[in-house]
């Protein structure tokens, strides 16, 4: 072959050499991402709201002297239990009992010039002046006696309820001063037996109660007539039982609460005026709630939602109305899935809708046997 036949022959070729060396390939397909499905699950189970409160004793009465005179004696002790009409201090009763025969001595006298007046009324011997002021002085000292009477009542000084006492504020031999409201605090006594719990209820929380969306099969019954469970800061659960028996009839402008009041049995005297608890006070009738691992669920801008696999084995998402958290794992489901719906539960961080995936089985997520939900 002579060189200029070599020469053409080369350059004929050589663009589809280089063209095959240059050819675009094609990426592989790739195959449909397997994920883990399971279809929601299903509890029976009674939704709670949960509060902060404080314990109040029923009755607290502070004990006072009403009179005046030194502390004789003091008859109970410290922290201990008391009843009602138990006396509690004596103060020096001399003085009034001298004032008492004082006083029924000059009621005698007054008696006896007010029974000859009459009679000499009768006769037509005094003016009917005269009787008038011996009955009002007769009246004067008959008062004048039944409050000696009663200040010699008051150096007893008695418990006007039963309960559990504090501290003496006063020790025997001093002073004390009588009085309604200046009189010389001397102790305090609280009830035990019931105690009440007392809450400060937010709006949405009280119209959760007063005016329930009755289109959901488990909606609440009115607040007042719910139990009341409580836990103490050391409780590990909510032992202590009671009823709600109390709300306020108006909301307090400054916090924007109602008071809400519960009673419990205290007759161990364990639950102390002035505890902090947290309560629960169910929020929905025993129902049967729909529920998925709260790790599922996701969120946008506007709506929450979960990836389910359609009849294309394609990822679709779903827009879900969400309850409260139960048991710190799983989310209650209020609308939005179906029984029998492919919830996604792997692989969420890289799915987007549309996409393609290969569904497997997962072992459903089982709820807890507890029926505590938060909100």
């Amino acid at each position: 072959m002579s060189r200029q036949k070599r020469l053409v022959l080369f350059f004929m070729t050589a663009p589809l050499l280089l063209g095959g060396c240059f050819e675009e390939k094609k990426p592989p397909e790739m195959g449909a991402m397997p994920v883990k499905v399971a279809p929601p699950t299903f509890k029976r189970l009674t939704e709670w709201n949960e509060f902060t409160g404080r314990f109040r004793a029923r009755e607290r009465v502070e004990i006072r002297a009403r009179v005046s005179g030194y502390l004789e004696s003091v008859h109970f002790t410290d922290g201990g239990q008391v009843k009602k009409g138990q006396t509690l201090f004596v103060i020096d009763p001399r003085p009034y009992q001298y004032t008492l025969a004082k006083s029924n001595a000059q009621l005698e006298l007054a008696k006896k010039d007010y029974e000859r007046a009459k009679n000499l009324r009768a006769a037509n011997a005094v003016s009917q002046q005269d009787l008038d002021e011996k009955y009002q002085a007769f009246q004067s000292a008959k008062s004048d006696a039944d409050t000696a009477k009663l200040n010699l009542e008051f150096t007893q000084v008695k418990s006007p309820i039963t309960g559990k006492i504090s501290r003496k504020q006063v020790d025997v031999g001093n002073l004390v001063t009588g009085g309604d409201v200046s009189g010389t605090l001397l102790t305090t006594v609280v009830s035990q037996d019931p105690i009440d719990f007392y809450i400060e209820s937010s709006e949405q929380d009280v119209l959760k109660y007063t005016q329930p969306d009755k289109t959901l099969t488990n909606y609440s019954v009115p607040l007042g007539a719910q139990p009341l469970y409580i836990k103490l800061q050391n409780d590990k659960d909510f032992t202590h039982t009671g009823k709600v028996d109390f709300i306020d009839n108006e909301l307090d402008a400054e916090t924007g609460t109602v008071l809400v009041r519960g009673t419990l049995a205290n007759a161990q005297g364990k639950l102390i005026p002035g505890f902090f608890g947290r309560a629960r006070i169910p929020a929905t009738a025993e129902y049967e709630a729909m529920l998925v691992p709260d790790s599922v669920v996701g969120t946008n801008q506007t709506m929450k939602f979960v990836f389910v696999v359609n009849d294309q084995n394609m990822v679709e998402p779903r827009p879900v109305t969400l309850g409260p958290l139960h048991d710190g794992s799983m989310r209650i489901i209020r609308s939005g899935l179906q029984k029998t719906d492919k919830v996604i539960m792997t692989g969420l961080t890289i799915l987007r809708p549309g996409i393609k995936v290969t569904p497997q089985s997962a072992d459903a997520p089982s709820p807890d046997t507890q029926k505590n939900e938060k909100k």
